[in-house]
């Protein structure tokens, strides 16, 4: 594929001038409801959900790429069990590498770069990639079925096409990149603006497409980063549950903001203006809609009585002792329970109450990070369906094998 030399000039506009009021809008209820979101929960049960929501972030990312692996498959990789079969192993190890990555991103353990960088592009790619099985390195140009190698961290060597879209001649990258650099810097942009530039720096890198593979990966975890960065994203909702169940939305949106000006009236640079709004708007409409989505889920009165039903059916069927639910509840609204306070909380006198707290333990309903250290709410994978309905598809059900 032979193309005239570009110019970084070519993906103009790469931001939205401001004082578009529908933009500021999305933006002001984005910052709002997720500020309401993070107050919603003690900091030990954010930790422990946020484990699931990035199992779930991981999800999502594998189906909009077109990689099905289930949640309980995802569990077990996280716990090194991998399957036999050598393409679900592959697939598992992908979703381990993925989890590893945005744990270091939400723990502030990232690189650290301005997420709206080449640099940090760069490690993401290099540190997603490096952690995966070598059949998942190689990609095949659908054009002229000839491998190509996926180097971690590295820009592409081959000239590629998405679509109709023709993204930039592998010599060009560079030049191309440093644009970003340039037009994303947070000492150009207000506050308002570095939120919005989730959406608009989302775009322009899948239309850069700098990588072999992984770009949309790389761009998702990008806005996740940077959304945390600006203290609006958190571990507690992911975008790419809404943008998987968008999925055609999604692609539409992408392809839209692709498009060339229409007219004097759309923008100024080479790329239509309207195009790059209207995928702002899908996005950020997105990024409202699971704050909201996981705010409903999370209310404390509702989950604590999904619990408590979850709970008394297993102590119908004998899989739990009574006095589950009072710890269970007092570890949810506490954040910490001393073992120490079981048999208070309990009923239960002191061997009794050690017997319950180790089968809660065992079955992942409470968690302690010391063999004596104080108990949380666990989310294991066996109660999501019953504890946070809807959190997946209803065609992925958790008791699978």
């Amino acid at each position: 594929m032979k193309t005239a030399s570009r110019m970084p000039t070519e993906m103009e506009p790469l931001l939205i001038p401001e004082a578009d009021t529908e933009l500021d809008n999305l933006v002001f209820d984005l910052v709002h409801l997720a500020s309401n979101l993070f107050g919603q929960l003690r900091e030990p049960v954010r930790v422990e959900l946020g484990k699931l929501v990035r199992s779930m972030n991981c999800y999502y990312s594998n189906f909009i790429e077109g990689h099905q692996t289930h949640p309980r498959q995802i569990e077990r990789a996280l716990n090194q069990q991998f399957a036999s079969d050598p393409r679900q192993r592959d697939l598992q190890k992908e979703a381990f590498a993925h989890i590893q990555l945005q744990r270091l991103i939400d723990g502030r353990e990232d690189d650290p770069a301005w997420p709206l960088s080449s640099s940090y592009t760069r490690w993401l790619h290099r540190k997603f990639c490096e952690a995966l099985p070598p059949s998942l390195l190689l990609v095949r140009d659908p054009e002229t079925g000839r491998e190509v190698e996926v180097r971690p961290g590295e820009y592409r060597d081959a000239h590629v096409a998405v679509g109709h879209h023709i993204p930039p001649a592998p010599d060009e990258l560079p030049a191309f990149m440093s644009r970003f650099d340039e037009a994303y810097a947070p000492s150009k942009l207000s506050k308002t603006q570095q939120v919005l530039c989730a959406a608009t720096s989302h775009h322009r890198l899948l239309w850069i497409h700098p990588f072999a593979d992984g770009n949309g990966r790389v761009a998702r975890l990008m806005s996740h980063a940077l959304l945390l960065r600006l203290g609006v994203g958190n571990s507690l909702w992911s975008v790419a549950r809404g943008l998987a169940r968008n999925v055609e939305e999604y692609r539409s949106a992408l392809t839209l903001a692709d498009a060339a000006r229409r007219n004097s009236l759309d923008g100024r640079g080479n790329l239509s203006l309207e195009g790059l709004k209207h995928f702002a708007r899908f996005f950020l409409r997105v990024c409202i809609d699971q704050v909201k989505f996981m705010h409903q889920l999370l209310q404390p009165s509702e989950l604590t009585r999904r619990i408590g039903l979850y709970v008394q059916d297993e102590i119908s069927a004998k899989r739990l002792p009574k006095g589950s639910f009072e710890l269970l509840r007092e570890a949810f609204y506490d954040g910490e329970v001393p073992r120490g306070r079981a048999p208070e909380i309990t009923g239960y006198e002191e061997r009794r109450a050690r017997e319950t707290v180790s089968t809660l333990l065992e079955k992942g309903l409470l968690v302690s990070r010391t063999p004596r250290g104080p108990l949380t709410l666990g989310f294991p994978t066996d109660t999501v369906e019953r504890w946070l309905p809807a959190l997946y598809p209803t065609d992925a059900p958790m008791v699978a094998a």
